[in-house]
């Protein structure tokens, strides 16, 4: 066992096989779950007026306080049509621009009928030009993830369209001949095919487009000419035949294709048997037929990989700290990833975690990393663990 890479050694293998995809115009309607693939730069100044940040009154500040006369008004989007003099002042709602010769704006809280207005200083309660953006300045970095709050900056310092890189193309093939769709009547031996739709689940949520395959049975002919359509996406994942049995046959049909195997099997558990092989440009994942299996090679190396391709900075797996809620065996040769409930920032192992026990995953929402070692880990200890 001392000769598997382990898993950080496995995902710098990968990582260091990937490289981002062309980079594509993207509308910023359209851009949510994106990475940047160059800095956008914002083409106004934000705000691109001085505006109010009260409703009140436009002021100069050195005629507060006292008795001042009111001479129009500044409402969003309808600026006043008169400058401010002495002894004046205007009324203003929030966002409205502050009109020329104000310096300040009086909350209307802080006024009386007439209007009589209390003391403020020269930039109190008025949004400077620019103070939160300046025109040309970097909104969103390339690399960086685009999600809601960087659309509404975007759309606010007036960027239409941003470069991302493409959305990864990932063909994923499920292998056995036990397996059937769902809805389909099971003979002797025979199970639902769940693999591919977890799969794809976890592709969408990732940010790439998944093109599932049909399921083929243990047959090299038909292994080998499925996996000949896989190639040609920017990913092929494969689920089961990456094992040492007499119908594993997915490796060597990778091989025959002129596949070059990176690395077989990782010092992890669940998930030891996983492949990761390149063709060309070409990424595949050999991953295990086992459900959780699947979804935590996923997790640890595919996930990752995903995110390089689309250029994010730091496309490593995102752990989080959390409190261990039990007692949990270590393994003295492998990391083990250990599915848990999070309630109240401590974290929950559920009951039943053999590799195919994808039912029991369903109540789960982390995997708990659980490093090898001797003797247990204690309740209470110091954890890190993945969202699922």
């Amino acid at each position: 066992m001392a000769d598997l890479p382990t898993i950080d050694e496995a995902l710098a293998l990968v990582l260091a096989h990937t490289r981002p995809l062309a980079a594509e115009e993207v509308t910023v309607a359209d851009a949510s779950g994106r990475y940047a693939a160059e800095d956008a730069r914002a083409v106004v100044d934000l705000p691109p007026f001085a505006s109010s940040a009260m409703d009140g009154y436009a002021v100069r500040a050195v005629d507060t306080p006292g008795e001042l006369r009111v001479v129009g008004a500044s409402a969003a989007g309808r600026p006043a049509q008169v400058a401010l003099g002495a002894g004046e002042a205007i009324e203003i709602s929030t966002g409205a621009v502050v009109p020329e010769g104000a310096d300040a704006v009086v909350p209307i809280e802080r006024t009386q009928p007439g209007i009589t207005v209390e003391g403020v200083s020269a930039g109190e309660n008025v949004r400077p030009r620019g103070g939160d953006v300046r025109a040309g300045e970097v909104v969103v970095a390339a690399g960086a993830r685009i999600g809601p709050p960087q659309v509404g900056a975007l759309a606010a310092a007036g960027v239409v369209t941003v470069r991302c890189a493409r959305r990864p193309r990932v063909a994923v093939l499920a292998t056995g001949t036990e397996l059937r769709r769902p809805g389909e009547p099971l003979g002797p031996g025979e199970i639902y095919e769940s693999n591919s739709l977890l799969l794809s689940a976890q592709l969408r949520a990732a940010g790439a487009e998944p093109i599932l395959l049909d399921a083929v049975a243990d047959d090299e002919a038909a292994t080998r000419a499925a996996l000949e359509r896989g190639l040609d996406a920017d990913v092929l994942i494969t689920s089961g035949g990456v094992s040492v049995g007499p119908h594993d046959l997915v490796r060597p049909a990778l091989a025959e294709l002129g596949a070059h195997e990176v690395f077989w099997r990782v010092a992890v558990k669940p998930g030891k048997p996983i492949a990761f092989a390149t063709r060309g440009d070409a990424l595949v994942f050999g991953l295990p037929g086992n459900p959780v299996s699947s979804l935590v090679g996923f997790e640890l190396f595919v996930r990752p990989a995903l995110r390089a391709l689309q250029g994010a900075l730091d496309p490593k797996p995102e752990f989080r700290a959390g409190v261990l809620g039990a007692s949990l065996r270590r393994g003295p040769d492998r990391d083990e990833l250990v599915r848990a409930r999070l309630r109240d920032g401590v974290l929950e192992p559920v009951a039943g975690q053999e590799s195919h026990m994808i039912g029991r995953t369903a109540s789960a929402d982390a995997l708990v990393l659980v490093p090898r070692g001797d003797g247990e880990l204690e309740q209470g200890s110091a954890v890190s663990w993945l969202a699922l």
